[in-house]
């Protein structure tokens, strides 16, 4: 499999989710990259006020010291821009993957008002879409998250599988 694998996207779209299943099914282990912010990110998120790029390099950087260390890990991390995105790749210790998990505003607006205990309001999802660049083909896989997690595992688990051959 793949090494240093980055599940990618806005906040709400199924990192945590499909990361557990994906670190259970391969024996990996999986980070949230969530854990890795500043107590001040968090805060500034609490409050429902969006973060910056200057607020996103250090934990960005965090994300990548992590990859370093654990070439065989797997991370959530928005990810949103490509600049984010080339710091993780530039301070990961070797290739990264991205995958990027897509999916509508309304389903994501859904999910996230359906789950309990996470900082991150759903005040924020549209400045999460604002900020998202999309990734090109060459540059992540992309899934559509609006099936079963169990078969969106298995389709993200199957791509990666063809292109380690």
């Amino acid at each position: 499999m793949i090494q240093r694998l980055v599940l990618m996207g806005v906040a709400g779209c199924g990192k945590t989710s499909v990361g557990e299943e994906m670190a259970q099914r391969v024996g990996r282990p999986y980070l949230d990259g969530d854990e890795l912010h500043p107590t001040a990110n968090v805060e500034k998120m609490r409050q429902g006020i969006a973060l910056t790029d200057a607020d996103r390099w250090p934990w960005l950087d965090l994300v990548a010291a992590e990859l370093a260390r654990d070439g065989a890990l797997i991370i959530g991390c928005s990810a949103l821009k490509r600049a984010y995105r080339d710091r993780i790749r530039a301070g990961a210790g070797g290739p990264v993957t991205f995958v990027h998990l897509e999916g509508s505003r309304d389903l994501i607006a859904a999910r996230m008002a359906e789950r309990a205990g996470h900082y991150m309001p759903l005040s924020l999802l549209d400045s999460q879409f604002a900020a998202l660049e999309p990734p090109s083909a060459d540059e992540a896989i992309s899934v559509n998250i609006d099936q079963p997690l169990n078969a969106l595992v298995s389709r993200i688990l199957a791509e990666l599988e063809r292109r380690t051959g």
